[in-house]
């Protein structure tokens, strides 16, 4: 038996599972027989390499674990990976820049697979520099900042609920991906002690029966925010289609006005470092 099905049989049929599909279901989708692919998962039958890529693209397999699937079926990886610092990868990382630098007043970050901070505007350092130095040296995770009692939790009024959020949100992000260093991270992030809560909201916003907003404690008074996470299109670098962007938009009138007043005390500062 040839021992690239045999690797490749196993790892299709987890990422199959992973998406709660049946053979049947898959095999329609994909426009293969029902044999045919039954024989792929179990070793009977060698993927060529179009079919590796269909299989994976009916799967919605992210760029990284298409690699995998191609060379468990003993091809080469068609999607490159490189650093966010390779040359080639400059005019991704000037055009991130500016989309970040757009969004101000709104503070927007940038941050890679395992949420690690990789860019920001100039609004972010203002919202996290009450978080201990340690937790604000590079690499940033962004996920442990918002949740460590010596991070920004102590600074979240609805902290409960966002943390609900965010570890259901990393959640979906290893169901999809099956990586594990996001699993190790939400088991990290499940095990961290609640701070005490700080001040109840007085006027929490009026979105919480259709978006979780987060609402931050701090020196320009009480900021709401909801957050929306953009993504690179029809990417091709595995870097690249890692990415996201994610950007705190005003929940209220009074967060608006707070963050036009932080950018009128930047306008004269070059850009600060988390």
């Amino acid at each position: 038996m040839d021992t690239r099905a045999t690797a490749f049989g196993p790892l299709l049929r987890q990422w199959r599972q992973a998406r709660r599909v049946s053979q049947m279901e898959l095999a329609l989708r994909a426009e293969v027989s029902a044999r045919h692919l039954s024989w792929l998962e179990t070793g009977r039958a060698m993927p060529s390499r179009a079919m590796a890529l269909r299989l994976a693209e009916t799967l919605d397999v992210p760029l990284r674990e298409r690699n995998a699937l191609l060379a468990a079926a003993g091809f080469a990886p068609l999607y490159r990976e490189r650093p966010l610092a390779d040359p080639a990868l400059a005019p991704v990382r000037a055009a991130l820049q500016r989309l970040l630098d757009a969004h101000e007043p709104w503070p927007a970050l940038a941050v890679d697979r395992h949420w690690n901070l990789v860019a920001h505007n100039r609004l972010v350092p203002l919202l996290i520099v009450q978080a201990a130095p340690a937790l604000r040296l590079p690499p940033i995770n962004v996920l442990r900042l918002s949740l460590h009692p010596q991070g920004l939790a102590p600074m979240v009024a609805n902290l409960p609920s966002w943390r609900d959020h965010v570890l259901a949100r990393l959640q979906r992000q290893i169901s999809t991906t099956g990586d594990p260093t996001l699993a190790a991270l939400l088991a990290e992030l499940r095990a961290l002690p609640l701070p005490d809560a700080p001040a109840a909201v007085a006027t929490p916003p009026v979105v919480d029966d259709v978006a979780v907003p987060l609402s931050l404690h701090t020196p320009a008074g009480v900021l709401n925010f909801l957050t929306t996470i953009t993504v690179f299109g029809a990417p091709h670098d595995v870097t690249m289609a890692e990415l996201a962007v994610e950007t705190l938009l005003p929940a209220d009138a009074a967060t608006a006005a707070a963050l036009r007043e932080m950018q009128a005390g930047l306008a004269c500062a070059p850009a600060a470092q988390p």
